[in-house]
């Protein structure tokens, strides 16, 4: 064997090698450190932020589902649950193609302008159903009450949050249709309210999902 074919062969072996090591190194021993790492010190955010109820995950802190009653024949779109807080309305891009089996949208923005005659519709449409469904035979919303997020998604249509001045607006509602005092519903929006992060990033906030999953424990106490 001469010179040349012995080299090939020792550069060969060596490019080998590496790639071997590489792979055990970047495609094995990295991963299962950095998932490792991950699971120790932020469990719960590692595994999607789940939250929990009666023993089962029953959705995500930081992903918006509705509340809404089964589809009735004929109807394309189903109506809110009303015993329930509502979310912002959620916005979609189109069909989830990949993952059929809970049909999920494509989140993100609508891309309408502000001045854009179909947003406006859909704002005003909005507006009507918040003053609507929120009134109650004591309790009634005037137009001005409606804050922005109870008639608009968010930028990525799927916000878990809504803003505590929504939540106020829903207290009447929820506590007649769940047998409750406004006082008791009203102390549990409080209790639910989170501040901005570090007194001055962002906005005070409330989670809907957790909100819901303490007003269904309250409900079942009262």
């Amino acid at each position: 064997m001469n010179n040349s074919v012995k080299n090939t062969a020792r550069l060969l072996g060596a490019g080998l090698r590496a790639l071997l090591v590489l792979t055990l190194v970047c495609g094995v021993i990295y991963p299962l450190a950095v998932t490792g790492v991950a699971q120790a010190l932020f469990h719960n955010k590692a595994n999607g932020s789940e939250v929990k109820a009666d023993g089962k995950v029953v959705g995500s802190s930081l992903i918006s589902q509705r509340y809404d009653l089964p589809l009735k024949k004929g109807q394309e779109t189903a109506e809110p649950d009303l015993k329930w807080f509502q979310p912002r309305p959620s916005n979609g891009l189109g069909t989830n193609s990949v993952n059929t089996q809970y049909k999920l949208i494509l989140s993100g923005a609508t891309n309408l302008s502000g001045d854009n005659k179909d947003l406006i519709d859909q704002v005003r449409a909005a507006q009507q159903a918040v003053i609507k469904d929120n009134a109650t035979a004591t309790y009634k919303v005037d137009k001005a009450d409606v804050p922005a997020d109870a008639v608009t998604s968010s930028g990525s249509g799927l916000d878990p949050d809504i803003s505590p001045a929504y939540a106020d607006l829903q207290v009447h509602r929820v506590a007649e249709r769940n047998g409750l005092s406004v006082s008791q519903v009203d102390k549990l929006v409080k209790d639910h309210t989170s501040s901005r992060v570090l007194g001055f990033m962002g906005e005070p906030r409330v989670n809907v999902l957790e909100l819901n999953i303490a007003l269904k424990d309250l409900a079942a106490k009262s």
